[in-house]
């Protein structure tokens, strides 16, 4: 299915006179019950029928799909969650590429490596290839683009899941993303509201801060909010961001409500980005189970809190059963008004009204196991990845003139390396043993760094540094460890690089100069999809050029790091 252009007025969830009476009979039909179940997405992480049952019980407006290993598994458990519901259940998905990109599906780089492209055309190809591919396996609802600013390079949760620093390059990647996959069915969601990126910490474990000014508030995330509204935006994610600066131009002597995280924020979602920003569309909360919500108060006021407060939709829960009971009873206490609950969930139905939702069969919207293997990782998908997964890496630096490599003069490589992890279910696997296996094709002669046999000129030609922690929730920090590359916390004092030719590769985090400044020859990858890991040997051997263009500033700030 394909979605026209909104009205730009602009509402995204503007309906024709036969879809707007579909959604008042909904309204008028379902009970209570039914409009509190509507308000919940939870997340199914298992792909077992007992899982989809379970929640299917509780009639939740939403089932939050990842990735998992199993295609028939994955195949039949969403199959049973669309079959199961009485309203059109929206599948929602964080299909945001890089590692998290779905193991049968075309693995696409993550934001910071399709920036890197520099290319909004390649730009709404990706996003195509996302659309279709998710559409194959019934999802309707993509929690993408990020369009949070990278400032605080140190910010373990924004870096690679982002689109960079700079304002028009996030806007111009964001409107080419969400176009495109609007334009072929599936809603885009920007996130994370009110604008993640200013603040070193992660939301996942504490309420964090967006410490900007409302002049430069406007100047970044006000702009690319308008604009992305203006494009006709489905939803907003609204997270456990606090936005001082908005709450006390309204309430100077605000105190503590100064900091309340915008997904139980009345001010941020209603008055600041639905009356001033005009936005119509559905307003997510970001998951629920965050510490950034968690520390701000206790459950039985906090779940209410998330609609009352402007929130359409109540994303995940750890207990869902008990978060519907005490929505219920939050209701029956006035701490959620009937007035709110009859606009949230009209706003629901709307949303899925606008997605056809309605007017499809099952087998519309999750075609037959066999049609949808014909449909996943299609060669032509697979080409304009691959093109996006060699277009994106940077040469940030090379003043020793390393490059190109040759497996004669370099033919002895010793590997140290940090893979990394990833915070989501069924992420792609974590590992760099395709770039090795790549070298080694090419004549050269590589070995895993021995940490109680350090390496010299006598038995290597190259030290190659691995780094591969791409930005993932609840990691806390994002640096390189040099006591875990060199194996304890005295080894991590050594250096290579004046003894043997070095050379060091982040297929994550593209900061990791501040903590290597040394390093004379470093390079960007962004990610560690195995295509992005084939793709640099070609650029590593001189046969193909570094086309990257930084999204962000690898240097961090120091000239020391460009030497």
């Amino acid at each position: 299915m394909t979605l026209e252009a909104p009205d730009l007025m602009t509402d995204p969830l503007a309906l024709s006179v036969e879809d707007r009476a579909w959604v008042d009979r909904q309204l008028a039909t379902l009970s209570a019950e039914e409009k509190i179940g509507q308000l919940f997405i939870f997340a199914a992480e298992q792909d077992t029928l007992e899982e989809i049952a379970e929640l299917a019980a509780l009639k939740p407006g939403g089932i939050h799909r990842f990735p998992g290993h199993d295609l028939d598994k994955a195949w039949a458990s969403t199959r049973a969650a669309i079959d199961s519901a009485t309203t059109p259940v929206v599948i929602s998905g964080d299909i945001e590429g890089g590692t998290i990109s779905y193991r049968f599906s075309t693995a696409i780089p993550n934001q910071l490596g399709i920036a890197a492209c520099d290319d909004l055309a390649l730009t709404g190809e990706l996003a195509r290839v996302v659309a279709e591919e998710s559409a194959a396996l019934g999802y309707n609802w993509s929690f993408t683009p990020v369009i949070d600013i990278n400032a605080a390079w140190r910010n373990p949760v924004v870096g690679t899941r982002s689109y960079g620093s700079d304002v028009e390059r996030i806007a111009g990647q964001a409107q080419a993303y969400i176009r495109a996959l609007q334009a072929h069915g599936i809603a885009a969601t920007a996130k994370h509201w009110p604008g993640d990126g200013y603040d070193d910490r992660d939301q996942h474990l504490v309420t964090t801060v967006n410490p900007l000014d409302m002049e430069a508030w406007e100047a970044g995330f006000g702009e690319l909010y308008r604009r992305v509204i203006a494009d006709g935006v489905m939803t907003v994610m609204s997270a456990h961001i606090a936005l001082p600066a908005f709450v006390r131009s309204i309430l100077p002597d605000a105190g503590r409500e100064a900091f309340r995280p915008a997904s139980v924020s009345r001010l941020l979602n209603e008055t600041l980005l639905r009356e001033r920003l005009g936005f119509r569309g559905l307003i997510v909360s970001d998951a629920t189970g965050m510490a950034g919500l968690t520390s701000w108060a206790d459950r039985e006021e906090r779940v209410p809190a998330v609609i009352e407060n402007g929130c359409d939709m109540f994303l995940f829960s750890r207990s869902p059963a008990s978060d519907v009971a005490l929505m219920t009873k939050g209701l029956r206490e006035s701490r959620l008004s009937e007035a709110r609950l009859e606009a949230a969930v009209e706003r629901i139905l709307s949303f899925k009204a606008r997605l056809g939702l309605h007017r499809m069969t099952a087998e519309e919207r999750l075609p037959t196991l066999d049609d949808v293997r014909e449909r996943l990782s299609v060669p032509a998908n697979r080409i304009v990845a691959e093109r996006a997964a060699g277009q994106g890496i940077t040469l940030v630096k090379d003043a020793q003139q390393l490059l190109p490599l040759d497996p004669v003069r370099h033919r002895r490589v010793v590997v140290i390396e940090d893979a990394g992890w990833s915070f989501f279910v069924g992420a792609q696997p974590r590992n760099l043993d395709a770039l090795k296996d790549a070298l080694r094709a090419e004549g050269f002669e590589v070995r895993d760094f021995d940490s109680d046999h350090r390496p010299t000129r006598a038995d290597a030609d190259l030290i190659l540094y691995l780094a591969g922690q791409e930005a993932t929730p609840s990691l806390g920090s994002i640096f390189l460890d040099w006591g875990k590359l060199h194996g304890g916390s005295r080894k991590a004092m050594h250096r290579f690089g004046h003894e043997i030719p070095t050379l060091m590769i982040s297929l994550g985090q593209p900061y990791y100069l501040f903590d290597a400044p040394d390093m004379a020859t470093y390079i960007n990858a962004y990610c560690g999809l195995e295509s992005v890991q084939r793709a640099l040997v070609p650029r590593l051997l001189g046969r193909e050029p570094f086309a990257g263009v930084s999204p962000v500033d690898p240097f961090c700030g120091l000239e020391q790091a460009k030497w």
